[in-house]
């Protein structure tokens, strides 16, 4: 181990939470590990390229991303972190502008370079006219993930004032929200079933028919999941029993059987996430569930020198991880094309047997490009806060791009709208640096911040 992350492990902040950190590594690391398994490249007998799903043509898939897909625990994980940073905020006099235009921030300024980097990659694609049917595949490939920075943006914007309504209102409010999951739902099903005389269209992998009737739960089931780190935060999860905990992780599961069985819904949860549906706000609960069955051991765990050292290295580094895991999977996919390695079939035993390598050699991958990138995980000095409405268009600006690129897929268009969009909303709320010299603020180390 090295000096600096031992250093890192006795500088944690006192009354930090280091499970939910743990939380957020493990959610981090289990995504890149499922788009690993999904990224099925090889070669045909014939020598032409094979790109395949592979792990969606497993018969226990279905079945196992009812645990695999952990987004809706990484939204109530940053419920929990908002109603801490809140309260923090106002014991130091800021507003809801300050809020929100440093989680703006945060989120805007490592996006940065993974747009200047799409931008160029597919501007050079289409400038050596490379097959424009396999960058399309790639390209889709690799924006798949960012439809997060929307969606946690939006829920983190509105803290403040679901927090506000989670004081006055408590369970009503995710109650309200989850019916209006239920109701979006049920309107995007009526409308995929052609009862309302509108077709449903797909276009590059993506639907742009019915799908786009179920935007509103971008809201609805996020904001749920947010509420519910809300209730974690207020020990209302920690204050039950075991059993009580067991008994609602198995009622929660019934509830997403018989929302499966009623039609509609995919039992594949991970193809319940765009738009996202009522079964994942279900499982936001289910999950809260578990980490709070789940606290003593990991507790436990993260008393270790060695747990501490690991989690905030990878943690300082989280967004860089996120972003560029599946360019890093592509790129090193990519080498293993060109040079002479022997490439396992997707699918085949020996293919199972190496993606665990693969995945440290992923992650390894990414430390190291994480060396430079990591200065973007640090909010750099802001000027002046905006005023509100011009806090919500540098939001909206950030926002309309990526929901964009997750509805019709990522292409040079508009790779180059959200470059040119971060950058218009970084400096709306004065967050660009004068200069490369300019030295950045580090993120503050306090609980929930």
């Amino acid at each position: 181990m090295s000096s600096a992350a031992v250093s890192s492990a006795r500088a944690v902040p006192a009354g930090r939470d280091l499970t939910l950190d743990l939380t957020r590594v493990a959610c981090v690391v289990l995504v890149v590990f499922v788009h690993i398994l999904f990224t099925g490249v090889g070669r045909r007998a014939d020598g032409s390229l094979l790109i395949e799903r592979t792990v969606e043509g497993q018969s226990w898939f279905d079945a196992a991303s009812w645990i695999l897909n952990i987004m809706p625990l990484f939204f109530v994980v940053g419920g929990y972190s908002a109603r801490a940073g809140w309260r923090s905020a106002q014991a130091r006099g800021e507003d809801a502008v300050g809020f929100v235009r440093l989680r703006l921030v945060r989120l805007a300024h490592p996006a940065l370079p993974v747009f200047v980097f799409f931008t160029a990659a597919l501007g050079a694609a289409r400038l050596l006219g490379i097959d424009p049917g396999l960058v399309d595949t790639v390209a889709i490939g690799i924006g798949s993930p960012l439809w997060f920075l929307a969606a946690y943006l939006l829920a983190q914007a509105l803290a403040p004032w679901m927090i506000g309504l989670h004081s006055r209102y408590g369970i009503r409010v995710p109650a309200v929200l989850l019916l209006g999951a239920l109701a979006t739902d049920a309107l995007r099903f009526v409308v995929a079933g052609g009862v309302l005389g509108i077709p449903h269209v797909a276009a590059t992998g993506y639907g742009i028919g019915s799908e786009l009737f179920g935007l509103p739960n971008v809201a609805f089931v996020w904001l749920f999941a947010q509420q519910i780190g809300f209730f974690l935060f207020d020990g209302w999860f920690a204050r039950r029993r075991a059993r009580q905990l067991l008994g609602l992780i198995v009622l929660g599961y019934l509830c997403v059987w018989g929302l499966v069985s009623l039609g509609g819904y995919s039992g594949n949860m991970l193809s319940n996430q765009w738009p996202p549906t009522a079964p994942l706000a279900i499982l936001a609960v289910v999950q809260a569930a578990a980490l709070a069955l789940l606290n003593r051991p990991l507790t436990a765990l993260m008393r270790t020198r060695a747990a501490q050292s690991a989690v905030l290295l990878i943690g300082s580094r989280l967004m860089t991880v996120y972003l560029w895991h599946l360019p890093m999977i592509m790129v090193l996919t990519g080498v293993e094309l060109v040079l002479p390695f022997p490439m396992p079939a997707p699918g085949s035993a020996l293919w199972w047997w190496t993606r665990v390598p693969f995945l440290l050699v992923v992650l390894a991958a990414v430390w190291v490009l994480s060396l430079w990138l990591g200065r973007y995980e640090r909010a750099p000095r802001m000027g002046d806060a905006p005023t509100a409405p011009v806090l919500a268009l540098a939001v909206a600006l950030f926002l309309a791009p990526v929901l964009a690129i997750t509805a019709y897929g990522l292409d040079l268009l508009l790779a180059a709208c959200a470059l040119v969009a971060t950058i218009a909303a970084l400096a709306l709320v004065g967050a660009v640096p004068l200069s490369r010299s300019e030295a950045a603020i580090p993120a503050r180390t306090s609980r929930g911040q």
